[in-house]
């Protein structure tokens, strides 16, 4: 059983749902972490892939998904189309959406890892339309956030990798695989010091 000062990472695979419970057939997070009575720290979409965090410390689950502490989040983001320096720079200062402007974000493109893991199935790729891949950093948790955030500039995304959440990365992590770590005394205690405004239910049940 993990220790309140521990947390898990996880790298979640593709339509895999970001909770224990079974919906509608789809795959779980059931199916590879036994752990008991651990939940997830915030969610990432079924049609996503990468970083999840999970913890059985109810204050440090509450800290990390408090938007007051919003760790900043690192997405690998492969959209179609090649995009230009002026498309990187509006998503850098922030895209109008229809719920509002986003927050200046970091974005850059760069080439992906040779031994990135294949997607399965792969991407739908339409001929003679190039693909590349950015890194996009944002500080807020909008519901498909970069996913319109890109569409906004003209370039739909095709796959999206959540590599890291504040100083926790997948590394070397590959999909459907698990490692645990500690976590700092300094972030413990801030989780530990600052009591929930409301009690939460934290029922594997109701983790999503």
């Amino acid at each position: 059983m993990m220790t309140p000062n521990q947390i898990l990472l996880f790298n979640k695979p593709f339509r895999v749902m970001s909770q224990f419970t079974q919906l509608d057939g789809k795959s779980t997070l059931a199916e590879f972490i036994q752990e008991p009575e651990i939940y997830p720290a915030g969610r990432l979409d079924f049609d996503s892939e990468g970083l999840l965090l999970l913890t059985g410390n109810g204050r440090l689950q509450h800290h990390l998904t408090d938007p007051r502490h919003k760790q900043p989040k690192t997405y690998w983001v492969q959209i179609e189309g090649d995009i230009s320096e002026s498309g990187l720079q509006r998503l850098r200062q922030g895209v109008n959406l229809k719920d509002g402007t986003t927050l200046p974000a970091k974005a850059k493109r760069f080439a992906p890892p040779s031994d990135l893991w294949p997607r399965h199935p792969p991407i739908r790729q339409r001929a003679n339309i190039p693909t590349c891949w950015i890194e996009l950093i944002i500080t807020e948790g909008r519901n498909r956030q970069v996913r319109r955030m890109t569409a906004a500039v003209g370039h739909p995304t095709l796959r999206l990798i959540r590599y890291a959440i504040g100083d926790w990365s997948l590394d070397s992590l590959l999909p459907g695989k698990r490692r645990i770590e500690t976590v700092s005394d300094q972030l413990l205690k801030s989780a530990l010091e600052r009591k929930p405004k409301h009690k939460k239910n934290y029922q594997r049940s109701r983790a999503k």
